[in-house]
């Protein structure tokens, strides 16, 4: 990869938007890709960004409805609701040689991509952040913490390195991991019973692992058993530890995605995690119950 880049963001959102104004503000050129409105939006007044971690700044970028030349790399961060219609802005033919890079939720969305673009170019990441689109080019990052996990089963290991150090450069931390279903589901263990339980009941994970305690220890307890079936070392005791550390308040993506009335990720989360379950033959009971309980109230 050259020193400076040419990076395509499909989807410039909370996560989207922020590594976006990072990699500008870092001299590398990108390209939003977003609808129309936002699009317009973005090229007249670029990305401005609050953070505790990176401070207040605005940076430029180009954008556009849709992917009309070869990049060097194509961030993916819509969420799994609209992944396909999202992917019409990005042609195969015109992503030439580029990396695929997909920072969603969920396991099942790498073999989606491969089946769509060079799958031998395709790196699935996963993102720690938390950051929030309050408008179009506007995003709050509250997390003082912006950690990028790169892998990709078959991708050049020296492209992996290259993009690791441009997303270094521009100040997030970023590795490049050896095993894609170790991460993958590393992410998933994590989000599935966080987002299951707080949205179902409505609460922040502070009241949640309180008052729903022996169902939290249920469904780490099945989500590791699933990760470990699917080849992905879990620990539910420190998954479980790792719950207790964070702030009372905090609430998921799902939960807040519901309090907007927005569409939750409850299929690519909870529907996969039950789908490899039932691959596996592993029993997921509460996992199941919480997920149809989610349907049933409308999700």
């Amino acid at each position: 990869m050259a020193s400076k880049s040419t990076v395509a963001v499909l989807g410039p959102g909370g996560t989207g938007g922020l590594l976006a104004a990072l990699l500008s503000r870092s001299g590398h050129r990108v390209v939003c890709l977003a609808q129309e409105h936002t699009a317009g939006t973005l090229r007249r007044t670029g990305i401005a960004v609050r953070s505790p971690q990176f401070g207040e700044f605005t940076a430029p970028v180009e954008a556009d409805t849709e992917l009309r030349e070869p990049v060097d790399v194509c961030l993916i961060a819509v969420k799994h609701t609209t992944l396909d219609a999202a992917l019409t802005r990005v042609p195969p033919a015109a992503l030439g040689d580029a990396l695929v890079v997909p920072l969603l939720n969920g396991v099942e969305h790498p073999a989606a991509l491969r089946a769509r673009y060079r799958a031998d170019r395709v790196a699935p990441a996963v993102i720690r952040v938390e950051s929030t689109r309050t408008a179009p080019g506007v995003i709050e990052h509250g997390s003082p913490f912006t950690e990028i996990d790169l892998a990709g089963d078959g991708v050049p290991h020296a492209r992996l390195d290259a993009l690791a150090a441009v997303l270094t450069g521009a100040g997030v931390t970023a590795r490049v991991v050896e095993d894609e279903t170790a991460a993958l589901w590393a992410k998933m263990a994590f989000l599935a019973p966080f987002a299951l339980l707080t949205t179902r009941y409505g609460l922040p994970l502070g009241e949640a692992r309180t008052r729903h305690r022996a169902e939290l220890e249920d469904l780490v307890a099945e989500t590791a058993a699933v990760s470990r079936a699917c080849g992905a070392p879990a620990d539910p005791a420190q998954a479980l530890a790792r719950y207790d550390t964070f702030p009372p308040g905090t609430k998921s993506s799902m939960q807040r995605d519901a309090e907007a009335g927005r569409p939750l990720e409850l299929d690519a989360i909870g529907g996969a995690l039950l789908r490899a379950a039932d691959r596996h033959g592993v029993p997921a009971p509460v996992t199941a119950r919480l997920v149809s309980e989610l349907r049933a109230a409308g999700h």
